[in-house]
């Protein structure tokens, strides 16, 4: 039985777990001081156009500015005609200059030192559709719908009043609905969108215009399915957001929305807590015995499979075999509870017989089937490595919940005492041979202190002897291996006899040093475009779930903002709009052809792919 558990009693965090008995497969955890700014809409301002780049680098209000490449400014931001009127080599310095004012989206999240990357092209999520107010070149229907839901809404789309200039793309929800209801739900994102572009004209520049997510209505929109029975949730406010939002939207999952009130925590009770450990894990057991290594780098994640202490195979073949497919479960997992996106590297056991290669590459592409983001899964190399990219759809668990070690500074190893005291040796020999120097010291870790005034007494005499220089070893009981400090001091920076080593003053850590970003108070920004009041005609009751196709129904007049009845839909805005569960764009209805779907980025005046 799947259950979907909502953990809200600490301010800071909200965790969602997926599990399915006692076995937890997917994790959501939002850190509440990190406020994501993905799909948020900002007015900003491009401040530096890199030719080298062919992109400009905007000022939207975040603390660093974003990345804004050619192929996603549009037309209307360009200053002139491009020379020539020809597209495809049209340089970034003939049609955009700096100062010029955009409304752009986020469409990647700031990962480590590079800032988000942005749009212009908007995507405005509606309940049932994605309205793209200014490409009129994308839309369709997700390809996740086939068959008689997708030639009823091909025929309801072209039913639509769409203005001249904007494109949609339908939904899974628009399953089953008639073309007034896709109809009114247009006209609403049509009047959001009429919103955001009046407040772009008051505000000034850098403003936040909309902000797009909410922690709770995301968790239950994307997660909360025909196979989830139940949901529990711990906190009151969570609670009732949950509810509001599945009353207005999806009435017929209101019933498996319960508050959890028993006195053992939620996670505890459903024993996930040890799980949810694991993925913040280096090495993870796997239950044969056998285990994975994940270590991310820079350029990609790389996994090892370690047989370690497993034996249930037979022979060598059919453990290596075994091991791989555990680790194939094990993997697609822990991918999906880290939040890991990007280009991964599995090095599976090696295994002789193709038969047991195919056996692992398809329990890969069985695991990563319930994963929500796009995924592509290579072979197996011949040198046993299997090669897979998966999406980001947000900031890894790694990045929303970790620091980089004040120790290592992320190296993950340090240098032993004797190495280390070798190396500062060296440096005080370095320092002591220049010219003028009378004075050395070296603060050091007490360890490395030890060892160079026992085991190196000799060698730190003869430095001294060879260049008549006074060489200092002072231990510092609040360094640790590796830090330490050289000072050199010249014959014009002492005066009278040397200072006394044990009143030299040492340097005590700065914890305010240790960059911590996820505790840090972060200003709030409010959005120019608070909850508006969408204007529609009372909605019909929903269409029954299976009908034979038949011709869309006729389709009212598009009411103009602020003039039309409050209906349905413009009860339920509030809860509607949330951050886009992630959906590939199907352009069939066009007669241009369009690419395929990759985590390629899209052309100008393209609409990526929703999801």
């Amino acid at each position: 039985m799947k259950k979907m558990l909502i953990n809200a009693t600490q301010p800071e965090e909200l965790r969602v777990a997926l599990v399915d008995g006692q076995r937890l497969y997917d994790l959501d955890i939002e850190n509440r001081t990190r406020l994501q700014k993905k799909s948020n809409i900002y007015k900003g301002k491009i401040t530096r156009v890199e030719p080298s780049l062919e992109a400009a680098f905007v000022e939207f209000g975040a603390d660093r500015h974003g990345f804004l490449p050619l192929k996603e400014i549009a037309r209307e931001y360009f200053y002139r005609k491009p020379p020539g009127d020809n597209e495809g080599r049209m340089k970034i310095r003939d049609v955009v200059k700096e100062g010029t004012e955009i409304i752009v989206q986020v469409d990647k999240e700031e990962r480590g030192n590079k800032g988000a990357a942005l749009t212009t092209f908007i995507s405005l999520a509606g309940r049932y559709m994605v309205l793209m107010p200014n490409n009129p070149r994308a839309g369709g229907i997700s390809r996740r719908i086939d068959g008689d839901d997708r030639t009823e809404l091909r025929e309801a789309l072209s039913a639509l009043e769409i203005p001249n200039g904007m494109g949609v793309i339908i939904r899974t929800a628009g399953v089953g609905r008639t073309a007034e209801e896709l109809q009114w739900d247009l006209n609403y994102l049509l009047q959001l969108w009429e919103a955001i572009t009046t407040a772009n004209a008051e505000v000034k520049t850098p403003a936040l215009l909309f902000q797009e997510s909410n922690v709770i209505i995301r968790a239950v929109r994307d997660y909360l399915r025909e196979d989830v029975d139940q949901v529990l949730i711990d906190s009151e406010d969570a609670y009732k957001q949950a509810t509001d939002f599945v009353s207005l939207v999806m009435p017929q999952y209101k019933n498996r929305i319960k508050m959890y009130q028993d006195s053992i925590p939620l996670f505890n009770r459903f024993q996930i807590e040890s799980q949810i450990e694991t993925a913040f894990q280096r090495e993870v057991r796997l239950p044969s015995g056998g285990s994975i290594v994940i270590d991310p780098t820079e350029a990609l994640v790389s996994i090892d499979i370690n047989s370690a202490r497993a034996t249930r195979g037979s022979d060598i073949e059919e453990t290596a075999l075994q091991t791989n497919l555990e680790a194939a479960d094990e993997i697609a997992r822990q991918l999906r509870l880290r939040d890991m996106g990007g280009l991964v590297v599995i090095d599976f056991i090696d295994m002789l017989a193709p038969r047991n290669q195919r056996a692992v590459e398809n329990r890969v592409r069985d695991a990563l089937a319930i994963d929500r983001a796009r995924v592509q899964v290579g072979r197996i190399s011949r040198f046993g490595l299997l090669e897979m990219s998966r999406q980001r759809l947000r900031p890894s668990l790694g990045e929303t919940s970790a620091i980089v070690c004040p120790r290592c500074n992320g190296q993950g190893t340090i240098r032993d005492t004797k190495s280390l005291a070798l190396s500062i040796l060296r440096l005080l020999e370095e320092e002591a041979i220049k010219e003028r120097s009378v004075e050395v010291r070296a603060i050091v870790p007490v360890d490395v202190a030890a060892y160079l005034l026992n085991e190196k007494r000799a060698a730190l005499s003869e430095i001294e002897q060879v260049t008549k220089s006074r060489v200092l070893v002072i231990p510092n009981p609040n360094f640790e291996t590796p830090h330490f400090e050289v000072q050199r001091l010249r014959d014009d920076e002492i005066e009278g006899d040397h200072e006394v080593s044990y009143t030299i003053d040492i340097a005590v850590p700065d914890t305010e040093a240790i960059s911590d970003t996820h505790s840090a108070d972060i200003p709030v920004q409010r959005a120019a475009v608070q909850r508006i009041a969408p204007t529609a005609a009372p909605a019909p009751a929903p269409a029954p779930a299976a009908t034979p196709a038949t011709a869309p129904a006729p389709v009212r007049q598009a009411a103009p903002a602020g003039k039309a009845q409050r209906g349905f839909l413009a009860r339920l805005l509030p809860a509607l709009f949330g951050e886009p569960e992630p959906e590939p764009k199907v352009v069939e209805e066009k007669t241009e052809k369009q690419p395929e779907p990759s985590d390629k980025p899209a052309a100008r005046g393209e609409q990526k792919p929703q999801g």
